[in-house]
């Protein structure tokens, strides 16, 4: 091994595929990041806390190395602009601090496009001492909806959300300025289509794609990717138009060395950008699905990019892509295999025990389970892709066969709530808050046919008897489409009928209408929750009652 280092910024999860490839590359690691605690970090031959925004401070870290310094790098962070400010104070290759930045305000971002007539929504920017001047009903009467909020300068879908009226707006813009780091929201029109993500990496003037993707984007008003799947399901046709425009928001923002990341849609006008940033995805494509279903390890051949070194198996890998009038010669990896991420959620609640994580590792073409809340969590139902409780990732020569396995992976594990909470009453109750209508949604979206099947069977059954199974119980108009519809966590209502009376065999009597009720509302969870309150509340009346007689 060198006495060389490669500065990365962050130690987080996503920056692990960085600190592999930069070892395995025989050089060693100096990985900065604010919390001193980040998974990653005690992995670094050497770690610095240092706030990843502190640009001077970053570069004067990365000075005091002199010759020793390699390479400066990041992927899946916001940080790309403190890497090109870095490699420029140090004469290393990277994107310019210019393109940096135009990739990481969302304004700049925007202002390019329009500049260079990259097709993009049209926008407006907000700053934090506009928002007084949108409270005036006459101003908000000249929006048309539904529009598009998020901060200026962050990733993850912090603070982005669909506004669908006038009442929902102010709400929506403070949480996107609360989320920015510059106090700045971004008002934009509502791009209705199929979601892409696109990774590539730019090099010696050519563009190569390394990842093309579906993104699997619900719940609105906001915008959780429940998982993305690779390759993406899509006419050729269509994806080489969506690569073109993509080509053309990178030459628009001047990246010019190293990763570019791309938020696509296919709209009615055809292709559209969403937004396009300065680095290798987070959410686990980069480091993760694309290598299983390409095989090649694309974390190493960016770093091979920012060390100045030739990515000779990303060159011997691509093939070139037939698409005329495009800013960069064209080229792509393809992918002869498949894999999948799918997330798991939570109603809200403190969560009392996690269970079948083993059996969902044990799943076939399962590669990685990654566990993101644990017991004594406080869980949510997300409002942002940082609030998701865990994500499974299969591979597989099937796409069918992966989209599958980490389904069934997903829908094994089982989140279950303390009783007697505040927030999962809420919830089970339906309160929501002014500005999300219908939110958080049902686990279960009935048909209006399937609705008075299952309101009906509700309305039969007063109790479930003691130590009942539930799955015996249903009737049999619900039984037509109990084994075809599926919750947020991929579980059919029968699934969760037979999970539930697999974890709670011996349960007390519980009032049907709640029961039923609660299992529309939050599928598992909130069937659990309706046992566990009252399983709580009867043992509670025992040791009372055992108290009263020894008194």
């Amino acid at each position: 091994m060198t006495d060389k280092y490669v500065l990365i910024l962050g130690a987080g999860l996503m920056q692990r595929p960085a600190m592999e490839a930069a070892k395995e590359l025989g050089y060693k690691t100096l990985v900065v990041d604010a919390n001193p605690s980040a998974v990653c970090a005690d992995f670094a031959d050497r770690f610095e806390p240092v706030d990843l925004k502190d640009r001077e401070k970053l570069a004067d870290l990365a000075l005091s190395l002199g010759s020793r310094l390699a390479a400066v790098f990041t992927a899946g962070t916001d940080f790309s602009a403190s890497v090109s400010y870095v490699a420029e104070k140090c004469g290393l290759p990277a994107h310019s601090f210019e393109a940096a930045l135009n990739a990481s305000d969302k304004v700049r971002m925007r202002g390019c496009f329009k500049e260079h007539g990259v097709s993009s929504p049209e926008f407006s920017r907000i700053s934090r001492r506009q928002i007084a001047s949108y409270i005036d009903p006459g101003v908000l009467q000249t929006i048309s909806f539904p529009k598009v909020v998020k901060p200026v300068d962050n990733m993850g879908a912090r603070g982005c959300r669909l506004v669908r009226s006038g009442k929902e707006f102010l709400s929506a813009v403070e949480d996107a300025v609360r989320y920015s780091r510059s106090g700045t929201a971004i008002l934009e029109d509502f791009m209705d289509g199929q979601e892409y993500s696109i990774d590539a990496l730019v090099y010696g003037g050519t563009l190569t794609i390394t990842g093309f993707a579906d993104r699997h984007i619900y719940y609105p008003p906001y915008f959780i990717e429940t998982g993305h799947t690779m390759p993406a399901a899509i006419p050729e046709q269509r994806k080489f138009e969506l690569i073109r425009t993509f080509a053309q928001g990178v030459k628009a923002l001047g990246l010019s060395c190293g990763a570019a990341k791309a938020d696509i849609k296919y709209t009615a006008n055809g292709p559209m950008i969403g937004e396009i940033a300065a680095r290798l995805s987070g959410g686990y494509m980069s480091g993760w699905t694309y290598p299983y279903a390409s095989g090649l390890n694309l974390t190493k051949q960016a770093l091979l990019i920012a060390l100045g070194r030739i990515p000779e198996e990303l060159l011997q890998c691509r093939n070139p892509l037939p698409i005329s009038d495009a800013p960069f010669s064209l080229f792509e990896v393809p992918c002869p295999s498949a894999s999948a991420e799918r997330a798991w959620v939570s109603i809200p609640g403190k969560v009392a025990g996690v269970y079948n994580i083993d059996n969902s590792s044990g799943c076939p073409f399962i590669r990685d389970v990654f566990v993101r809340t644990g017991n004594g969590s406080d869980v949510d139902f997300p409002r942002n892709n940082v609030e998701k409780c865990g994500n499974c990732i299969t591979a597989s020569q099937s796409r069918e066969l992966a989209v599958a396995a980490a389904e069934r992976a997903v829908s094994r594990i089982v989140l279950r709530l303390e009783p007697d909470n505040r927030h999962t009453d809420a919830f089970l109750a339906r309160r929501e808050k002014r500005a999300e209508e219908h939110f958080p949604p049902d686990a279960y979206q009935f048909t209006p046919e399937q609705k008075e099947a299952f309101d009906a069977l509700a309305r039969s059954q007063p109790t479930v008897p003691r130590n009942e199974k539930t799955s015996s119980l249903l009737s049999e108009k619900v039984k037509n489409f109990a084994d075809t519809i599926e919750d947020y966590n991929h579980r059919t209502l029968q699934d969760t009928l037979r999970l539930f009376d697999r974890l709670c065999p011996e349960h007390p009597q519980l009032e049907g209408r709640k029961f039923w009720r609660a299992l529309a509302r939050g599928g598992l969870q909130g069937i659990l929750y309706v046992n566990d309150c009252a399983s709580a509340e009867k043992n509670q009346l025992l040791h009372f009652s055992k108290k009263k007689k020894e008194s």
